[in-house]
């Protein structure tokens, strides 16, 4: 995803965005408070497109791999505490223009392994953990490079090995006014034989489309305990089904896609708890041109039957702001999805406020950002990461931002203010008795 930098203009003065450090710090909200300043390194002009949560040192914390675009990928260690330091050159030192990151045991030696795809210079990588925070480059490991847009990882023809989908796009040079190149997804299926090689089974295993894929997700949608597979697509999103091997026959005309959409990520999410999965899009009006398509996240709810009906109207929040992801977490703890919802400004790219949308249990969201995100949470929200940095029980979120430092939102809310005494300047002491005039 390629977008045009903007600038804040203060006083008559235009600054970037980026280059206006957080001088502030804000007492915990109801759920997370903005741990950023204390708690992440400082990389004020970061492309943190993706992140996964992976142990890489076996210390039983969740350290934090990072797809940077046009940059180097980083990897953040975690103390146990939640807070973070580079380890700077775990993924080599050339920049790439990485989109999404996964991990899993591809290899099957007990140690959690990574894998990254990138955009406009087409180089897919392959990390394999050694167990001690260091990784080796395997990318000759992978089948094929594409532009790649979209990532997800699971079993799907049930040997027990992480295979991996690629979605791809076919976008012309930024600003070029040319057509689109076709773009078939990839299916790579780990090897029995040798696990951590990939076999390509693309052409025997996905329906022949031109899919141009921003986002992949792969869940059981229809009961029968494999894992099918959702597409996020500028053309058309797409449903595909499993037939527990492997191979995927195209069932998108059960989705009930109402409206054109340009949608950047997808989710599976149980939404009014009957114990079927529902499907939430995040769609944009435009990548930061024109306004072209509604913007608007959309909820397809199961309806038993197999199809997807859209009912976003009845359930979800309106909004105007393009959202380019969304978390699904029980932010509030009563046994219901809710939804952390990426919120950015088209046209003008401009930085917003993340937005909190709580689960009345039923399936039906209410904005209660003002209980939920800390004020100071406003910026070019990308995909997350999420699980307990901090050791409180409670699951915490780390925010890729496009063009600004990326953000951590922790809900262990009395380390923070023991954070927050340890780092604030202490105000200066008042005379006890008043001076005498000289």
């Amino acid at each position: 995803m390629k977008s045009f930098r903007t600038s804040l203009t203060l006083a008559g003065l235009v600054l970037s965005a980026s280059a206006i450090p957080s001088i502030a710090q804000e007492f915990p909200m109801l759920t997370f408070v903005d741990a950023t300043h204390t708690h992440l390194p400082w990389a004020p002009d970061l492309h943190a497109m993706d992140a996964a949560t992976i142990d890489v040192d076996r210390d039983g914390d969740l350290d934090l791999a990072i797809a940077v675009e046009n940059g180097v990928n980083r990897l953040y260690i975690n103390d146990g505490a939640g807070r973070f330091t580079h380890k700077a050159e775990a993924f080599g030192t050339v920049p790439h223009d990485s989109e999404h990151v996964r991990a899993a045991d591809f290899d099957q030696d007990g140690h959690m392994d990574l894998v990254f795809v990138a955009e406009s210079d087409e180089l897919h990588q392959l990390f394999l953990g050694d167990g001690m925070g260091g990784f080796i480059d395997a990318s000759d490991r992978l089948p094929a490079q594409s532009q790649g847009n979209g990532l997800a990882v699971g079993d799907v023809n049930g040997d027990g090995l992480p295979d991996i989908v690629v979605g791809n796009t076919g976008e012309p040079i930024y600003g070029e006014k040319t057509p689109m190149r076709r773009a078939r997804n990839f299916l790579w299926l780990n090897d029995r034989k040798r696990p951590g090689h990939f076999i390509d089974a693309t052409v025997r295993n996905l329906p022949d489309a031109d899919d141009q894929s921003e986002g992949v997700t792969l869940a059981d949608m229809d009961g029968d305990g494999d894992l099918d597979m959702l597409t996020a697509s500028t053309v058309r999103n797409r449903l595909l089904i499993n037939d527990g091997k492997g191979r995927f026959t195209d069932a998108s005309d059960r989705l009930d896609l109402r409206v054109p959409t340009e949608t950047r990520e997808v989710h599976a999410i149980d939404a009014n708890r009957d114990g079927r999965p529902d499907i939430l899009y995040s769609n944009i009006t435009s990548n930061n041109h024109g306004r072209n398509k509604d913007p608007q996240t959309r909820l397809l709810i199961n309806d038993g039957t197999g199809r997807f009906v859209d009912e976003t109207a009845a359930r979800l929040p309106a909004h105007e702001f393009s959202s380019w992801a969304a978390t699904i977490i029980d932010f509030d703890q009563d046994g219901a999805n809710d939804i952390i919802v990426g919120a950015i400004q088209v046209p003008g790219f401009v930085p917003l406020q993340m937005r909190g949308w709580r689960n009345d249990g039923t399936g039906k969201f209410t904005d209660v950002t003002a209980q939920v995100i800390p004020a100071l949470a406003v910026g070019r929200s990308w995909s997350t990461a999420k699980g307990d940095f901090d050791g409180d029980g409670k699951v915490d979120i780390f925010v890729g931002q496009w063009g600004m430092p990326a953000r951590l939102l922790l809900t262990n809310k009395k380390a923070y203010l023991k954070d927050m005494r340890l780092t604030l300047p202490r105000p200066a002491r008042l005379a006890a008795t008043p001076a005498k005039p000289r």
